[in-house]
Parts: C-alpha cells; structure tokens; sequence
C-alpha cells in the first residue's frame, strides 16, 4: 500500500521548524532528507528511520520494521504529534548520518 500525500504533508508540517526538509518521491513512498542526509522514509503512512546509534538511544523503547520486503530494519517513530520531540531526533541523528554519494555522470 503507498504512501498517501495526506500523511507526507503532515509529517513536513510536524518538521517545518527544521531547517532545510526535502523529500522525494520513490516508488509511491517517500524518502525524507534533513540538511541533505537521508534520515529515513514514510512507507505504507508509516514514519521510519534509520537505527544509527543516536536514534536508538533517542528512541530505546521504539520498535524496528520493514519499510518492504527485502530491505533493512529501520526504527518506527510513534512520537509523530510531538513536534520538538520529532525536531529532537533529527537533530540527535544528524552528525552519525553520512553524506550522500555524489553520483559520477
């Protein structure tokens, strides 16, 4: 089941006092990207991402799911009403995140 627009809106609008939020669309989910790191993804109207350390620690009790068949765990963010909780996370998260690859042309 993808990702509804309704929910993307929403988790941008729990993320709007962040500074640079993107996403983009991929195979009718969404990735979610903060200061140019992919953070995680919305799958099936569900917000996850990846269980670098600091996530897990933000995060002990959440729970790790399948964003698809095939693909890695990834922690399931249920805080999702709480802005600053949300603002919180990404901020922990954001220096354990890599740079993305540039892609060679």
């Amino acid at each position: 089941m993808p990702s509804s627009k309704e929910y993307l809106n929403f988790i941008l609008e729990q993320l709007s006092g962040l500074p640079e939020i993107a996403y983009r669309a991929m195979m009718g989910e969404f990735l979610i990207y903060y200061r140019g790191k992919l953070v995680g993804g919305i799958y099936d109207d569900r917000l996850l991402v990846k269980p670098v350390k600091s996530a897990v620690a933000y995060m002990p009790k959440a729970e790790y799911s399948l964003p698809y068949e095939g693909a890695k765990e990834m922690l399931l963010v249920d805080n999702i009403d709480d802005k600053e909780y949300l603002a919180g996370l990404f901020n922990a998260m954001f220096d354990e995140l890599p740079m993305p690859k540039i892609k060679k042309r």
